[in-house]
C-alpha cells in the first residue's frame, strides 16, 4: 500500500515503524533529523516525476510511503468493542476518512462499512490523516447477519435520520451502533429495518443537512458522553 502526504507519512512514520517497508522522498529536508535517521536504511530519494507518478496525481508534498496492505480487523474482535460506527452504503473515500478521523479522536471503538465490495485503504488513511492505521474496521459483505449477531449480545441500533429523535435528549445505551447512511440515499431499507432508534441532529436555524462526516461527528461526540 502506497500513502503520500506529510500528515499521514508523518503519523505513519511515528506510530507505525514495522509496517513500513520503504520511504521516498521528493523533496530536500523534508524528513525532521529525527525520522531520517531513524528510517536511514529504508529512505530513497525519487526525482519529482516519478513521485507525482507514483501517487498518481494526487498532492504528495515530497514524501511517499510503502507500507504492508492494510489488515481489516475481525468481525469477532470488533464486536468486543462497546460503541460501533456502521458506515452503510457510503463510496466517498474522503466522507469515510473524514468519518474514521472523528471516530478515532472522539472514542468510537471500531468502523464497519457496508453496502460496498471494497475500499481504497490508502486513500481512505490519507484522508483520515492515519486514523485509518489504528482503527478497528472492516467491510462486511452480509450486513444483516453482522446485525443480528449484534443484538444478540445486546446492541442497540441508532440510525441517523432527519426525522429521528434529537440526540441531545436521547438516552444512550452502554452498548451501541451508530448507523450513518449515504448522503444522497440515507440509510437503506434492509438496515432501516433493523434499527432500534433514529436520531437527528436539532438544528438552530432552517437547513435541511450536514455533509455526512460533520453529522457523524456530532452524533458519535454526543453518544460518547450520554451514555445511560
Amino acid at each position: 500500500m502506497i500513502i503520500y502526504g506529510k500528515q499521514v507519512c508523518f503519523y505513519a512514520l511515528e506510530h507505525k515503524e514495522e509496517e513500513i517497508k520503504t520511504v521516498y522522498v521528493a523533496k530536500k529536508g523534508i524528513l525532521p533529523q529525527p525520522l531520517f535517521h531513524k528510517y536511514h536504511d529504508k529512505i530513497k530519494f525519487l526525482e519529482p516525476k516519478w513521485a507525482q507518478s507514483m501517487a498518481k496525481g494526487g498532492n504528495h508534498q515530497g514524501i511517499l510511503i510503502e507500507m504492508n496492505p492494510f489488515e481489516q480487523t475481525s468481525f469477532a474482535k470488533i464486536k468486543q468493542n462497546d460503541f460501533i460506527v456502521v458506515l452503510d452504503g457510503l463510496t466517498d473515500v474522503g466522507n469515510i476518512g473524514a468519518i474514521v478521523r472523528s471516530a478515532y479522536a472522539l472514542g468510537a471503538d471500531a468502523i464497519i462499512a457496508s453496502g460496498v465490495k471494497q475500499l481504497n485503504f490508502a486513500a481512505v488513511a490519507r484522508t483520515s490523516a492515519g486514523a485509518l492505521l489504528d482503527m478497528p474496521f472492516m467491510i462486511s459483505h452480509n450486513i444483516l447477519d453482522n446485525i443480528n449477531e449484534l443484538k444478540q449480545v445486546g446492541y442497540h441500533f441508532y440510525g441517523a435520520s432527519m426525522d429521528g429523535e434529537a440526540v441531545q435528549s436521547c438516552s444512550v445505551a452502554p452498548k451501541r451502533v451508530l448507523v450513518m447512511g449515504s448522503e444522497d440515499k440515507g440509510l437503506s431499507k434492509k438496515v432501516l429495518s433493523r434499527i432500534d432508534t433514529t436520531v437527528s441532529i436539532k438544528m438552530q436555524h432552517a437547513f435541511d443537512s450536514l455533509n455526512v462526516s460533520a453529522a457523524a461527528a456530532i452524533l458519535i461526540h454526543r453518544m460518547v458522553y450520554a451514555v445511560k
